[in-house]
Order: C-alpha cells, then sequence, then structure tokens
C-alpha cells in the first residue's frame, strides 16, 4: 500500500506525490507568542511532529519549517499590559515554547522563521499583488481585493455572496476600517502604523502586516512557490489558509501547497477550552501535575488526527496506563538483556536500522491510510504486550522457551516502531531509590497533601509532591480525587 492522504482542498483521500521525488517540502502554521503554549498547541505541535517522523521512516527527506508570528494585536495587548515591548514578550514566549516542546519531545524544525525577520519578502509580495490588481492601497493601509481572486473559497468551501449575505446585517458601515475597503471581505496586507506600536517603513508608509501575508511570505521565502504539505489545525482553514491561498496563487500562478493537512481540536470535559470557563490549560501546567510527556503523546496518537479529541481524566489514566504498557516492553531488553546472552553492542548501537519484518510492514499498512496512528499503535501495543509476557516468565521462572535472537527482533521492532511516535524510554527512569515507599505510606502523604491543599498551604503541598516524585511516585489529580502509580 502506498501512502493516501485526506486533503482539505480536494475533500478526498489521495495518493501522496511529491513535487520532487524523495523529498517533501512542508510547513506548518506555527504559535502566536503572546502566552504558554496549551492543549491545543501540543495536540497540533505532536501531530505534525509524527507526520514528519513517519515520512523521514518510509525514506523521504524532509524539510519542515514551523514560523513563530511575533507581531499581532494579542502581542501588542500582553507588552501594554506588562507595560513592556513586543520584542520582550515575544522573546519570553519563544523561549517558553521550546522549553515546552523539550519536555513533549517534539523534535527541532529545520527552520523558524519569524515575521518580523521576513519583512522584506512580506513587502515584496504585498508589491507583487498591487502590480497584478490583486491589492490596493487606502489611507496607509493596503488590502486584498478578494473579488479579483476568481477561486476564493476553494479551501473553506465557502461562496463570497453567502457569505456577504450572511454577514449584512452585522457589518457595521460607520466603522473606520469598513469605509477604507472597497468589498467588505477584503483582509489587510499592510496596516498604518498606529501611535505607540512597532512600525516598519514601506511604499506604503510605516506600518506593520497583517497576519495573512506574512505566511505566503515565510512559505514563498523559504520553501518556494509550492510545496507537498501545509500543515496547521483545523481553526485555520478560514479566513488564514484560505487567505494564504489568495495571496500566493494570485502571484505564482501555481499551486500554493499540494496538500492541505488539519489536526482537529481539543475539548476539556466536552467542552471548548477557554479561560473564561476555566478549562484552560497550558502544556506546563499538565506536565508539572506529573502527567508523562510520553503519556501526552500517547493520549494525542490515539485518535484520528483530523477528529475532535476529548481531553477528560480518564483518557489521559488511560494514555498514563497504555504508557506503562508500551515503556515495559522498550525496557525490556535492559533489563533481561543479561540472562538472555544478548551482545552488550545491541542495546548500545542503534536498533532502529532496516529492520523489515511482518511487523513493520503491518504498522506502515495501517499508517499509509491518512497518518492512521491508532492502527500503528496497535501494532506497538501487541509487540509490548509479547514482551512483557516474555519478561514475567522470565522473572518467574529464570528462563523462556522463546529463542533469544527472536526476542532481540521483537524489541528492536518495538523501538523502532514507538521512535516513529516518538515515545521513547531509558532504564534510568526505572530504578527505584532504596528508600521507596510502601502503598500505606504513600497514602499517607497524599492525605497530609490534600490537608494541605484544603488549608491553602500549597508550598507544602507542592513539597510533599515533589518528595514522592523523588521517589517515583507520580500523582495525577483529576475531580475525583489523587491517583498515583509508581
Amino acid at each position: 500500500m502506498t501512502l493516501t492522504l485526506y486533503n482539505t482542498l480536494t475533500r478526498r483521500q489521495e495518493p501522496f506525490t511529491t513535487v520532487e521525488p524523495g523529498k517533501v517540502k512542508m510547513y506548518y502554521c506555527g504559535v502566536t507568542v503572546y502566552d504558554y503554549c496549551h492543549l491545543g498547541h501540543a495536540r497540533a505541535c505532536i501531530v505534525w511532529d509524527v507526520v514528519r517522523r513517519y515520512l523521514q521512516f518510509i525514506g523521504y527527506d524532509v524539510r519542515y519549517i514551523q514560523n513563530f508570528t511575533d507581531i499581532d494585536d494579542k502581542i501588542l495587548r500582553r507588552a501594554r499590559e506588562e507595560n513592556s515591548s513586543m520584542e520582550v514578550v515575544a522573546e519570553r514566549y519563544i523561549q517558553a515554547y521550546f522549553e515546552d516542546m523539550s519536555r513533549l519531545g517534539i523534535k527541532e524544525a529545520d527552520e523558524y522563521p519569524r515575521a518580523t525577520h521576513t519583512m522584506n519578502g512580506i513587502q515584496r509580495l504585498i508589491h507583487d499583488l498591487e502590480n497584478k490588481g490583486f491589492a490596493y492601497p487606502s489611507q496607509g493601509d493596503v488590502y486584498y481585493a478578494v473579488q479579483s481572486f476568481a477561486e476564493y473559497g476553494k479551501l473553506s468551501g465557502r461562496k463570497l455572496e453567502d457569505m456577504q449575505a450572511g454577514a449584512s446585517e452585522r457589518v457595521n458601515v460607520e466603522d473606520a476600517e469598513y469605509q477604507k475597503k472597497k468589498y467588505p471581505f477584503d483582509f489587510a496586507l499592510w496596516k498604518a502604523a498606529k501611535p505607540g506600536e512597532p512600525a516598519w517603513e514601506s511604499p506604503w508608509g510605516k506600518g506593520r502586516p497583517g497576519w495573512h501575508i506574512e505566511c505566503s511570505a515565510m512559505v514563498r521565502d523559504r520553501l518556494g512557490d509550492t510545496i507537498d504539505i501545509h500543515a496547521g489545525g483545523a481553526d485555520l482553514i478560514f479566513p488564514h489558509h484560505e487567505n494564504e491561498i489568495a495571496q500566493s496563487e494570485a502571484v505564482t500562478g501555481k499551486p500554493l501547497a499540494n496538500y492541505w493537512l488539519h489536526n482537529g481540536m481539543v475539548k476539556v470535559d466536552g467542552e471548548k477550552m477557554s479561560k473564561s470557563l476555566g478549562n484552560f490549560i497550558t502544556i506546563r501546567e499538565l506536565l508539572d501535575r506529573g502527567v508523562d510527556p510520553m503519556a501526552v503523546r500517547l493520549f494525542v496518537m490515539m485518535a484520528q488526527y483530523r477528529k475532535p479529541i476529548d481531553f477528560t481524566d480518564d483518557a489521559i489514566l488511560a494514555a498514563t496506563n497504555g504508557w506503562h504498557t508500551i515503556k515495559e516492553g522498550l525496557l525490556f531488553g535492559y533489563q533481561h538483556s543479561k540472562k538472555l546472552g544478548w551482545d552488550e553492542s545491541n542495546l548500545i548501537q542503534n536498533p532502529k536500522s532496516k529492520i523489515q519484518n511482518a511487523e513493520i510492514e503491518r504498522f506502515k499498512e495501517a499508517v499509509d491510510d491518512d497518518f492512521n496512528f491508532p492502527g500503528g499503535l496497535a501494532v506497538i501495543f501487541e509487540l509490548a504486550k509479547e514482551l512483557n509476557r516474555e519478561g514475567n516468565i522470565i522473572v518467574h521462572q529464570g528462563r523462556t522457551e522463546t529463542p533469544a535472537n527472536e526476542l532481540l527482533k521483537t524489541w528492536q521492532t518495538l523501538i523502532t516502531l514507538a521512535d516513529v511516535l516518538g515515545l521513547t524510554a531509558q532504564p534510568e527512569a526505572e530504578t527505584h531509590p532504596q528508600d521507596s515507599l510502601s502503598d500505606g505510606e504513600i497514602e499517607d502523604l497524599i492525605q497530609e497533601r490534600q490537608a494541605a491543599r484544603k488549608a491553602k498551604n500549597f508550598a507544602e503541598s507542592d513539597r510533599i509532591r515533589d518528595e514522592l516524585l523523588a521517589k517515583g511516585v507520580t500523582l495525577i489529580d483529576s475531580k475525583e480525587g489523587t491517583r498515583w502509580h509508581r
């Protein structure tokens, strides 16, 4: 079976072919850096990290670009609130992004272009649009004339006439920006400078770019006119990705991307995540609770990437339990190699090279169907459970009837496939302190922690949690109480 992908643009699943044989040019619309990354960002970054890993696994040379939007109204608002500057705010949250992604095991992109570092490319693209009749200046702003692009709406399926009919009662004709436009749905490519805001010199006066033009320019500058995969969250289909297509293709006359891929959204206990509902969870908050980053990756991979997922206490507990199963399998070789008489080089050298067997083929057959990672996980769980059964036999009987070389192949296969999903484990994580606690002692400390939290003594609560963590015990807080595991 060859890789097939669901293309948002064509609304069907298609065989994957690349512009250049053996190479993939992939762009992911990254984050706007005005706050810490949340669960939605975690899902998107994990999904596209694994997509990239899988493409590399099946032999593609992938050039993966992810941008930072570092000039935006939200960043400027945060800077005003803090009496700071756009640059300081953006830099702080870019660094926080890298910290969070490192904890989740996200591989770094090949390049992270920033909007503020792409100003020449942005202005060049706006100039090209203006020369071709797709853009017009108005009182220091520059707007894209959506009616001039005949295919506007082809990604989202929206039609301008329907949008105009639906918005007719909501348009405020007195609005200053509305009065600058020739048509209500024209969007800004360049915004005139406002007092106290950062601005750049341009042929249209001092100002800054609109959001949509930034990505079009960064794709063009880093990857060329046509790329293979343009990825992002489903919330970006309209207007952001729709507008990217209109901007880029109006200038080049070529497809911006041959495949448009979108991951589904994240809900929390069945509701949309938002600060107003009090269910807004950042990545660092989640991991600081003691949830294993590998369990978060597994939680994301257990769902079809295009479908919404619901983050609940039960869901993360199920993912945590699933991770324990896989982790035990991954550590099999380190724990039992001596009894099996394996060559120590099997543990030191990279065991992921050039393995071909039925399990690898089953994994690829599943994932080749529009990145069906849950199907691939089924193979991984089978391998892990097989190794765990063998490990129990070795522990209780001192030996196993299964030939050692077969177990080695099974273990290497598991490591190979788990690594495609970014699931890794090291034996150091399994070492238990000499003064390990009994179950009763753990329960007593949890009761002490709950009393401290009730008394709002959060310093003591954190101290107890950290003490347990240092002794190999992880706590997971939920509405039902506190669960723990070693």
